[in-house]
């Protein structure tokens, strides 16, 4: 009499491996709503190989499931990064921090990925780049009070370049707002957005 039916008591754990099962033989109407959790899959089983094209789609992925700590730092792109609609990277949005107040003596140390409002009504300031960037790091800089034209914002480029020069920016312009985006050692941070309703940001030395 042949075999037509095996119970699952009458399979060993691990009887059954990928070698064993051919190509096309599962399909995704063979798999049971919630039987495939991430428990049961074991590192790195599931490759873009094996994904077809379209196959995740956003209906498909559970509210919060991808996360900035879910994103590989060595893999396509860093955790300041995320999908578009269009299926490409962009610029994570920017962490505004607390007014910074200027008092003439202290400076500011930035992190990328961060927007920071300076209020310049008593002081200069001077804000320091990060000393070690990477290809699109971002950060914002604002004129809180609308006093760069009288107490100017000196930017730092703490060893690296603005601009493809080496000197010190400083903003001078009433409400004067930029955004800086690291591109490499050439020319260090480029200018990708700004408003400027007073004078034209001059480049001083260092």
């Amino acid at each position: 009499m042949p075999l037509t039916k095996v119970n699952t008591s009458g399979i060993a754990d691990d009887a059954i491996t990928s070698a064993k099962i051919a190509t096309g033989v599962v399909s995704a109407s063979d798999v049971a709503d919630g039987t495939l959790t991430t428990a049961k899959l074991a590192d790195s089983a599931i490759t873009t190989a094996k994904i077809n094209d379209s196959a995740v789609t956003t209906a498909k992925i559970n509210d919060s499931a991808i996360t900035l700590a879910k994103l590989s730092a060595t893999g396509t792109k860093d955790a300041t990064t995320f999908l578009r609609g269009d299926n490409t990277f962009a610029a994570a949005g920017l962490a505004w921090q607390a007014v910074v107040v200027a008092d003439g003596s202290t400076q500011t140390t930035g992190v990328a990925g961060r927007g920071y409002f300076i209020n310049t009504t008593s002081a200069a300031h001077t804000f320091v780049l990060p000393s070690s960037p990477t290809i699109g790091d971002t950060i914002a800089l604002v004129d809180y009070a609308g006093t760069f034209d009288t107490n100017a914002l000196t930017i730092n480029p703490n060893g690296n370049k603005i601009e493809g020069g080496t000197d010190n920016l400083q903003l001078t312009g009433e409400r004067e707002g930029v955004i800086l985006t690291f591109t490499d050692a050439t020319q260090g941070w480029l200018a990708t957005s700004g408003i400027n309703e007073g004078t034209d940001a001059l480049s001083l030395a260092p």
